[in-house]
């Protein structure tokens, strides 16, 4: 069974005001000081090993934000456990600093820059300015194990047209700088301002997807490969493939069957790859067009059905993406458990209903905020 971990980009807020706040390094340093959690296994799973990858908290772009990262894990429950064990550490050293944690695509309040002052983080604000000055996003990275660099490009030219439906049932992110956006998800859009961000065409091989990757760093529009932000694309740092799309959930439930479609696309991917059915026919610029559809109207309105290209409502095509990777759901143990979730999401919403949910109620972005540290810390079940 393929193993799956997950990166969380979370924001770190003021506990009274709720305006993104610059103490990650503090909050780092006050997590040096207590022991990383055991991340608990479950049922036959075995603890990962002392060198197993991931199972870190670590700095992103901004001192507003910190990264949490799992080790992997094949049974869901384990890795629902490990987000929530890394959620808790971060938000014990980000309570020492002042600070509380909540997972949203984008800030409800206004932000400014505060980057932080690494060689490479200082580089690319000389590089691509504003761009990487305004860029406080929380995504959901979803790393699933695959078997060769063979097997992942065949999975990322077979998945590319479910990649929306991810997004639009993660999407978290209705504000920028303290105004609605009328997206359901507005990092969706502003990660598509850097130059490698979004969809991508067919590769064919795993020579071609490297040729690319070098190709495009020789050019010098971009500095490394770090800076590879396809939706979906080789990690080079494990022998994974890296599913990008989805913004930061609020409950770690929603992050949890994210990550179970994530590894059943996989799954099913790469059995079509094996058995040399072809990559489905679809341009880049119809993907960017079901992107964009998803990351505005989230759940609430049609999505781009990803075979015909039509417009229909979004409960029938995530229906349509559980029954295509049903059978791996089911042989991963994962099917109840991620059908439940999703009527749960199409009963109370995903992230970017419940936060204008609250602002309607309320009429202040404080409180969204605080709903989401509330939400982040599990205390809302």
């Amino acid at each position: 069974m393929r193993t799956v971990g997950v990166e969380e980009e979370l924001l770190l807020v003021d506990s009274e005001s709720g305006r993104p706040r610059s103490v990650a390094a503090r909050t780092l340093q006050y997590a040096e000081e207590t022991a990383k959690p055991a991340e608990p296994a479950n049922g036959a799973e075995p603890a990962a090993p002392d060198d197993a990858p991931g199972g870190s908290l670590e700095h992103e772009l901004q001192q507003q934000q910190i990264e949490t990262d799992t080790i992997p894990h094949t049974d869901m429950v384990a890795l629902g456990d490990g987000v929530r064990a890394w959620r808790e550490y971060a938000i014990t050293a980000a309570r020492r600093a002042g600070a509380r944690v909540i997972a949203s695509g984008t800030s409800p309040l206004p932000v400014g820059a505060a980057i932080v002052g690494k060689p490479r983080y200082l580089k690319m604000v000389e590089h691509f300015g504003l761009t990487t000055t305004e860029q406080l996003t929380g995504a959901c990275h979803v790393h699933v194990s695959i078997e060769s660099d063979e097997e992942g490009v065949g999975v990322l030219d077979r998945i590319r047209g479910w990649l929306s439906v991810l997004l639009a049932l993660s999407a978290n992110s209705p504000f920028w700088q303290g105004e609605d956006t009328k997206y359901a998800s507005f990092r969706s859009q502003a990660i598509v301002r850097w130059p490698t961000a979004g969809p991508t065409e067919v590769f064919g091989s795993a020579e071609a997807y490297h040729e690319l990757v070098s190709s495009m760093i020789a050019s010098g529009a971009i500095l490394d490969e770090g800076m590879v932000y396809f939706d979906a694309r080789l990690s080079h740092h494990y022998p994974t493939v890296e599913i990008r799309v989805a913004d930061v959930c609020p409950d770690a439930a929603d992050t949890v069957l994210i990550a179970a479609l994530c590894r059943a696309l996989v799954d099913t991917a790469a059995a079509e790859w094996r058995e040399g059915e072809g990559p489905p026919a679809i341009s880049v610029s119809m993907l960017r067009l079901m992107s964009w559809q998803a990351g505005r109207f989230g759940i609430e309105g049609d999505l781009i059905d990803p075979r015909t290209f039509k417009p229909r409502a979004a409960r029938e095509v995530v229906a349509d993406l559980i029954e295509h990777v049903r059978a791996a759901l089911r042989d991963n143990g994962d099917e109840a458990r991620v059908e439940e979730q999703v009527d749960r999401i199409f009963t109370r919403g995903n992230g970017a209903m419940r936060q204008r949910a609250v602002l309607e109620k309320t009429g202040q972005l404080s409180d969204v905020v605080a709903d989401l540290a509330t939400a982040t810390a599990g205390l809302d079940a």
